[in-house]
């Protein structure tokens, strides 16, 4: 599409569903391949970055089946522990990959966001927290090669609240021997609502949406059916909408205590 054409003014009026948050989507999917048995998402956005994740995660082994706006998906074997350029930098979060595929298989190869771009890595905070669990990191020809023969649970403090780092470490986590305590973590929606979700595939996360997050790893983990949380962006987008055309506009599936702050205004 090239561009949108809108003609107004017009008073929008109606009920309008609020869609499943793509950043919470992303990583609950990489999070599928911790475990052989199938996992069932539902209110799964169909947006390009979704589909792009789901080739990525084709290319290591995982079989898809969609059905409307539901996802069955399950990775009975890994064929490949390489993320490749091409399609990491079409999206950022292909990053998210690392940690579950240190966890399952032990080893990782996966292109830097911006390949072999000189300057400040944005994945730093990423790979220093999987050292910390026990992995050795190396960077090569743009790609960062990860190798462990078992992550240990351990202290990591981030040094900024990074919502894809808690995400990743969280994950890795799950895999490892002993308890890891992830401190100023990312407190946005999407991490306990990557949290339910560990947890219903068997995982021990608590403290999930605080400063401090705590991971009680090495539990085998089995298949799970989770519903993604709705986008607070989109729903405060029709919320906004409704009110500057003074109409008269209902939201549904959406979390009021996550649009406190576009309510108030």
């Amino acid at each position: 599409m090239d561009k949108f054409v809108v003609e107004g003014p017009v008073r929008l009026e109606g009920t309008v569903e609020t869609s499943g948050a793509k950043n919470a989507a992303l990583p609950i999917l990489v999070a599928s391949l911790l475990t052989p048995e199938p996992c069932r998402l539902t209110h799964m956005p169909r947006l390009r970055d979704i589909t792009t994740l789901a080739r990525l995660l084709q290319m290591l082994g995982t079989e898809f089946q969609w059905e409307d706006h539901t996802l069955t998906l399950a990775t009975p074997g890994l064929t490949s522990v390489e993320a490749p350029y091409d399609l990491v930098k079409t999206m950022r979060a292909s990053i998210y990959v690392l940690g579950p595929l240190l966890a399952r298989a032990g080893s990782a190869r996966v292109s830097l966001p911006g390949g072999c771009a000189w300057g400040p890595r944005p994945v730093d905070l990423h790979l220093k927290g999987m050292e910390a669990l026990g992995a050795s990191i190396a960077i090569e020809q743009g790609y960062i090669l990860a190798e462990t023969d078992g992550l240990k649970g351990t202290d990591i403090h981030l040094d900024i609240a990074s919502v894809g780092a808690t995400g990743n470490l969280m994950m890795a986590a799950v895999g490892a021997e002993g308890t890891t305590r992830i401190q100023n973590a990312a407190r946005e929606p999407e991490m306990p609502a990557l949290a339910d979700f560990l947890n219903a595939m068997g995982a021990k996360v608590s403290g999930a949406g605080t400063s401090e997050i705590v991971v009680e790893g090495g539990t085998p983990l089995h298949g799970a059916e989770v519903a993604i949380l709705p986008d607070r962006i989109e729903a405060g987008t029709f919320l906004v909408a409704g009110a500057i055309t003074g109409g008269d506009v209902t939201v549904t599936r959406c979390i009021p205590g996550h649009l406190t702050a576009a309510m108030a205004k």
